[in-house]
């Protein structure tokens, strides 16, 4: 018999087969199995609800003899905590939810990485917080949107053909040269070990530049594929994969850039196109097309926030940046006035880095050199519980710092029993 259920109740001659009978609830009575300490120090001892005695009780109490009036007292506590349970249980994945919301239409938009390598640790912070947040407003009434940027255009995924345009002849025992802004990592190996596998060297027989875009379809298509499949193991999902590239041959581009010049917002100044931030009280202007004709990425970013805001109509759009971002938060919010949408209605979370230690020494994360701890890696070693209740116990904006990452990893493991405990229940009880 547990050492403080024998303390609290032996006294008054309670059995602990007996008391789960009484509890009649899977939820405390597994509590009560694993975490007596928890029942007996927090629970059946909290003031506010010790003089509650319900009617379950004093039936029970009165059928087995009575029992002192201090025991009586904590058994009000856990009948108040079975009724409640019974509740949580009964209404299920809505318990608790509200209508503040009131169905006004929200978008949050998160992790949203060129899809030109793995997903990181560093990735897992944002992806976390956005699911958590999503679900949060879900429950408070929203209707909500989630949406998962795909930048599917623009010099990095172009960088991205070009270095795939080299590792597919590698592939073949072929000389290639990767370009030097390229990226080095493996996994484009593996893609172009892939693409041989599936389709031998037909590839080769293209032009230098058709050779280019379609080794370019096929691993960006392998590269989300590889996304989703990792951002399912941390028990992340989407509503929405907004492609990048759409925003072109949709029209929305070139309607937001209508719409800035139309209203004075854009000028031409050293061959290049500029927004003029400076007329709505930016310290400086910004060039969103370069001399050589192509888009910047807050270009693009004003032709999305068109898109979401005008044609999609959502009431409030919460962007989930990461901190490299951090400057580009104030612009956006001055296009938004420039467009005629409330600045307002833009809300811009910054999630800081995660930093990672190897002996001592602080790890550059990169895709371009490879040099990487994967999202999926750390998912596979503790488990996506430990990584929601770890990322999620640290503020948005603050550090986060990781030492040698397999160590620790088994202590978070270690550390977040409870909590892993506790959300393996949910699936339990449904059945």
């Amino acid at each position: 018999m547990d050492p403080h259920f024998e303390r609290v109740f032996g006294s008054a001659g309670v059995r602990r087969d007996w008391f789960k009978q009484v509890l009649q609830s899977a939820l405390l009575t597994t509590i009560l199995d694993a975490y007596s300490d928890f029942v007996v120090d927090r629970l059946l001892t909290t003031s506010a609800v010790a003089n509650i005695n319900s009617s379950i009780v004093l039936r029970t109490v009165k059928h087995h003899g009575g029992l002192p009036t201090a025991h009586l007292a904590s058994m009000g506590a856990v009948a108040l905590a079975r009724d409640i349970y019974l509740d949580v249980l009964a209404a299920g994945q809505t318990f608790g939810n509200i209508d503040y919301g009131a169905g006004k239409k929200v978008q949050v938009e998160f992790v949203s990485v060129n899809p030109t390598g793995p997903l990181h640790v560093g990735h897992g912070r944002g992806a976390i917080l956005g699911s958590a947040l999503a679900s949060v407003l879900a429950a408070a009434g929203y209707e909500v949107e989630k949406e998962y940027y795909v930048n599917d255009a623009g010099n990095q995924i172009r960088t991205f053909r070009r270095s795939l345009l080299a590792r597919y002849p590698q592939a073949l025992g072929q000389e290639a040269e990767i370009p030097a802004d390229g990226y080095v990592g493996d996994y484009l190996k593996d893609i172009a070990a892939e693409i041989i596998t599936s389709d031998g060297d037909r590839l080769s027989k293209l032009s230098e530049a058709d050779l280019e875009q379609e080794l370019g379809r096929i691993g960006l298509r392998r590269m989300l594929e590889w996304i989703k499949t990792d951002l399912a193991a941390l028990e992340v999902s989407f509503d929405v994969w907004f492609s990048e590239q759409s925003l072109f041959t949709g029209g929305q581009y070139d309607t937001a850039m209508k719409l800035l010049r139309d209203g004075g917002y854009l000028a031409e100044r050293e061959g290049a196109t500029w927004f003029v931030s400076t007329a709505l009280g930016e310290d400086k202007d910004n060039v969103i097309i370069r001399t050589d004709g192509t888009p910047t990425y807050f270009a693009t970013d004003i032709a999305y926030h068109y898109n979401k805001f005008v044609e999609r109509k959502f009431d409030r759009v919460i962007d989930i940046w990461g901190a490299d971002h951090l400057g580009h938060v104030s612009r956006m919010k001055a296009v938004c006035q420039a467009l005629g949408i409330e600045p307002d209605a833009l809300t811009v979370i910054i999630s800081q880095m995660v930093t990672l230690k190897r002996g001592g020494e602080v790890v550059k994360i990169s895709k371009r050199s490879g040099d990487l701890i994967t999202l999926r890696e750390l998912v596979d070693e503790v488990g996506p519980d430990a990584c929601r209740f770890n990322f999620l116990s640290r503020t948005a904006d603050s550090l986060f710092w990781m030492g040698r990452y397999a160590e620790r990893a088994g202590n978070i493991a270690r550390g977040m029993q409870v909590a892993l405990r506790m959300a393996g229940l949910a699936g339990s009880l449904g059945g």
